[in-house]
C-alpha cells in the first residue's frame, strides 16, 4: 500500500458499531428490489468482498403507502420481509463489513400504483410522480402512524441483521417534504418555523434510536441544499440550521444535495469529481459525529484529501463502487493503477429509471453476480487456444482482455493507429473526456497479460484465415446511417448530409448547421454543443418533444436542454425529417403539416448499421467465428462491452441466466 493512503484504512466508530475502514458504499438502487433478493444479496456481497467497510441497501419502503412501482424497491412492511433482507445482511457481514439499510417513505413522490393506497404528503398537493392524482395532506393520526411504521421497520431491520439503520430525509422524499418551505405550509406544530418543520425528523431519529440504538447505529441521510435558492433549503441557510439543530442525535450524517435525483448523481458531462463539496463541507464543523458524502470519487489521492481537509470521515460512493467493487482492495494492495474508474456516464441510473437490473459501462459483471455467476475479479481458466480479435474498440478490447484473463493466447488487430474505436471519437465531445477511461483501463490491463496488439493492421478475410487462429472474434463496430432512418422516422433522401462519422473524420459542417436527432441519446446534443462553442449557428431538430429525450433515463436531459439554450442553439421539436433540399424538409409529429428549416449543412444523428463485411466474408469459412459489440448490435457502449464479456465467458458453452421465481428457487430460464 502507498503509505499516503493508509488513512483510508483506519477504523471509524459509528455509535455502537465500528466500520473497518473509511470506504462507505452509500445507498443506491439495483433494480432488483423485493422481487429478487438473491440477486441483491449477491451484488452487495461482492462489494463487501471488495473491501467496502460499509455496504448499504437501496431504499427500503416502511409502508404500503410508499410504493414506487413500477421501479424496484425493497420492503419492510411486515415480518415476511425479514428473511429475504437477511440474505443481504448476511452476504455483507460475511466479509467483515457493516450492513446498512435505508428506510424510506416517498410521500408525494410515491406513486402507489401497485398498492393503490392514497399518496401522503405534508399538505394537499398534486402528486410529484407526474400522475393525474393528488396527495392527501397528513393529519396527526397519519403522523403517529408514520412514526410507528419507521419504528417497526427499524426493529425488523435489526432482526434481519443490519448494523446501520437509516432515517432518510434526502432526494425530496417525505421527511424532506416536511423540512422544505416549498412543500410544507402547515399551520400546526409540524409547519411554519424551521424548528417545527424539523420536528418530524427529530422524532424519527429519537424513535429509531429508542427502538434499535442499543446495537444498531442510527444514520440520517439529509439533503442540505435543494438547489432552489432562497425559496428552499440551502447549505448556507436552513440546511445548515437543520444540521445544527439535530447535530448530535444521529450516529452518522450522510449528506448530499436534493431536488431531482440527477442533481445528486450528476453525470461527468455536467460535473467534476467531488462536485458536492461546496455544499456539504460545513457539516463536520457543526457535529462531532462521523460524516459521509459522495462525489464520484475514483482517485485515492482525492479521497485522502477529503479526509485530511476535514470534509468527511468516510469516502461515500455509489457509482464508483459499481464500476469497481474491488476499489478499496486495489488501493490497499498497492494496485490503484488497476482501478476500473467510473466514467460518470450514468448508464447505471438509466437502468434504475427503466425499471431493470443494474448495469455499468465499465463493469460488465455488475448485476450479473447471481444471475450468471460472474465475479468482477475472478474468471475460470479455459483451454489454451489461439484467438484473433479483429477490432480494437471497447468490445474488442473487452473481449481480448477477458479471453487473456482466461488463459488464451490473444492477438488483437485494428486498422487504426490508435486503439479505442468509438471511445477515441466520443471522448472528444464536450464533457465526455472521462469516457476515455474505458479504453485506457483495458489497454493498461492488457499490458499486464501476454496478449499481442497490432494497430494499423487492417485485416482482410484471407489475412484472418492465414493467421491460423482457433477462434476469431469480429468486433468491427458500426457506422452512422446516411438515409435518416431512426427511432421514429423511416428515412428519406438527404443528399450531401454528414454523419457523426464524417465530423469525427474532420469534415467541416460550415457556419450554419442543422442537426437532426432521431436517435435521442447523447450524440446530437453533444455535437450541437460542440458546434455552438465553435461559433457556428446551430439548429437542433427532433421529432420528440424535448432534446436528447433518452437522456432522461441517465438523469441528464434537463441539463442537456439547458446547456443548448444557454449556448443559443435554436431548438425545433416535434418535427420529423423527410428530406433535404435547400434546407431540412419536415412534417409535424402531431399534425403532419410540412415545414422547411433552412441551413447550410445537415448532420444526421439517427441510427447506426453494423459493419458486417468481414464477418460475412468469413461466415462458413472459419469454424469458430464470433461477433460482438456494435457489429453484433449497435447500442450503448455498456451493451457492446457486455456482449464481448459474455462471449468470452461462454466460449466453453452457453450459460443460461438464472431467474428468481417466488418462492426463492434456483430456477433457470427455459
Amino acid at each position: 500500500m502507498d503509505p499516503s493512503h493508509e488513512i483510508l484504512f483506519q477504523p471509524v466508530k459509528i455509535g455502537p458499531v465500528t466500520a473497518p475502514n473509511r470506504f462507505y458504499q452509500t445507498p443506491h438502487a439495483t433494480g432488483f428490489g423485493w422481487q429478487r433478493p438473491r440477486s441483491g444479496a449477491a451484488l452487495r456481497g461482492v462489494k463487501a468482498e471488495g473491501g467496502w467497510g460499509v455496504v448499504c441497501t437501496e431504499y427500503c419502503s416502511i409502508s404500503p403507502t410508499s410504493d414506487d412501482s413500477p421501479h424496484a424497491f425493497l420492503t419492510l412492511w411486515d415480518d415476511g420481509d425479514i428473511a429475504p433482507l437477511a440474505l443481504t445482511a448476511e452476504a455483507i457481514k460475511a466479509h467483515g463489513s457493516l450492513a446498512g439499510i435505508e428506510l424510506w417513505h416517498g410521500g408525494a413522490h410515491a406513486s402507489n400504483r401497485m398498492t393503490r393506497l392514497p399518496t401522503l404528503a405534508p399538505r394537499v398537493q398534486p402528486a410529484l410522480y407526474q400522475l393525474p392524482t393528488t396527495a392527501r395532506g397528513m393529519d396527526l393520526a397519519d403522523m403517529r402512524a408514520f412514526r410507528r411504521w419507521q419504528r417497526d421497520a427499524a426493529l425488523r431491520a435489526k432482526r434481519a441483521g443490519f448494523d446501520i439503520v437509516y432515517v432518510y430525509a434526502g432526494h425530496d422524499y417525505l421527511p424532506f417534504q416536511f423540512l422544505s418551505r416549498r412543500t410544507n405550509d402547515r399551520g400546526d406544530a409540524y409547519g411554519g418555523s424551521l424548528e417545527n418543520r424539523v420536528r418530524l425528523l427529530r422524532e424519527m431519529l429519537e424513535d429509531t434510536r429508542e427502538a434499535v440504538g442499543d446495537t444498531c447505529a442510527v444514520a440520517i441521510r439529509l439533503a442540505v441544499d435543494e438547489l432552489q435558492g432562497p425559496s428552499g433549503v440551502t447549505s448556507a441557510g436552513e440546511g445548515r440550521e437543520a444540521v445544527e439543530m439535530l447535530a448530535e442525535l444521529p450516529d452518522l450524517w450522510d449528506v448530499n444535495i436534493a431536488g431531482a435525483l440527477g442533481n445528486d448523481s450528476k453525470s461527468a458531462r455536467f460535473s467534476e469529481e467531488g462536485f458536492q463539496e461546496e455544499y456539504v463541507r460545513f457539516v463536520k464543523g457543526v457535529t462531532t459525529k462521523p460524516v459521509v458524502s459522495v462525489g464520484r470519487f475514483t482517485s485515492p489521492d482525492r479521497m485522502v484529501s477529503q479526509i485530511k481537509r476535514g470534509i468527511q470521515d468516510f469516502i461515500g460512493a455509489a457509482r464508483p463502487s459499481i464500476a469497481d467493487p474491488f476499489l478499496p482492495t486495489k488501493i490497499r494492495e498497492g494496485r490503484a493503477d488497476e482501478i476500473r474508474e467510473c466514467i460518470g456516464c450514468n448508464i447505471c441510473r438509466a437502468a434504475n429509471n427503466e425499471g431493470v437490473g443494474l448495469r455499468c459501462t465499465q463493469n460488465p459483471t455488475m448485476g450479473e453476480e447471481w444471475r450468471r455467476g460472474w465475479h468482477p475479479e475472478r474468471i475460470p481458466l479455459a483451454r489454451r487456444e489461439k484467438v484473433l480479435v479483429v477490432g480494437g474498440g471497447p468490445a474488442g478490447l473487452e473481449a481480448a482482455l477477458t479471453l487473456a484473463r482466461r488463459g488464451l493466447e490473444v492477438h488483437l488487430a485494428d486498422a487504426a493507429r490508435k486503439l479505442g474505436g468509438r471511445v477515441n471519437r466520443e471522448s472528444t465531445l464536450p464533457g465526455l473526456a472521462t469516457w476515455g477511461r474505458v479504453r485506457d483501463h483495458r489497454l493498461h490491463m492488457l499490458g499486464k497479460t501476454d496478449a499481442c496488439l497490432y494497430p494499423e493492421s487492417r485485416m482482410s478475410a484471407e489475412d484472418v484465415l492465414d493467421f491460423g487462429a482457433d477462434r476469431v472474434v469480429i468486433a468491427t463496430g458500426s457506422q452512422w446511417r446516411r438515409d435518416g432512418m431512426g427511432v421514429l422516422g423511416m428515412g428519406g433522401a438527404f443528399p450531401g448530409a454528414l454523419t457523426p462519422d464524417d465530423i469525427f473524420a474532420g469534415a467541416d459542417p460550415g457556419a450554419e448547421v442543422v442537426i437532426y436527432d432521431d436517435e435521442h441519446y447523447f450524440m446530437a446534443g453533444a455535437l450541437a454543443e460542440r458546434f455552438a462553442r465553435e461559433g457556428r449557428r446551430v439548429t437542433y431538430v427532433t421529432p420528440q418533444s424535448v432534446v436528447s429525450s433518452w437522456t432522461a433515463y441517465t438523469d441528464e436531459q434537463g441539463f442537456v436542454q439547458a446547456r443548448l439554450i444557454e449556448l443559443g442553439v435554436r431548438i425545433v421539436t416535434g418535427q420529423g425529417a423527410t428530406g433535404w433540399e435547400r434546407g431540412l424538409r419536415t412534417t409535424c409529429s402531431y399534425t403532419g403539416v410540412e415545414s422547411l428549416i433552412p441551413g447550410e449543412t445537415l448532420v444526421l444523428c439517427t441510427g447506426r448499421l453494423p459493419d458486417l463485411a468481414l464477418y460475412q466474408q468469413l461466415a462458413g469459412r472459419h469454424p469458430a467465428l464470433g461477433l460482438v459489440g456494435d457489429a453484433l448490435q449497435p447500442s450503448s457502449m455498456a451493451d457492446a462491452i457486455h456482449s464481448a464479456h459474455r462471449y468470452a465467458r461462454e466460449i466453453d458453452g452457453p450459460q443460461p441466466p438464472r431467474r428468481e421465481m417466488p418462492p426463492l428457487t434456483d430456477g433457470r430460464a427455459p
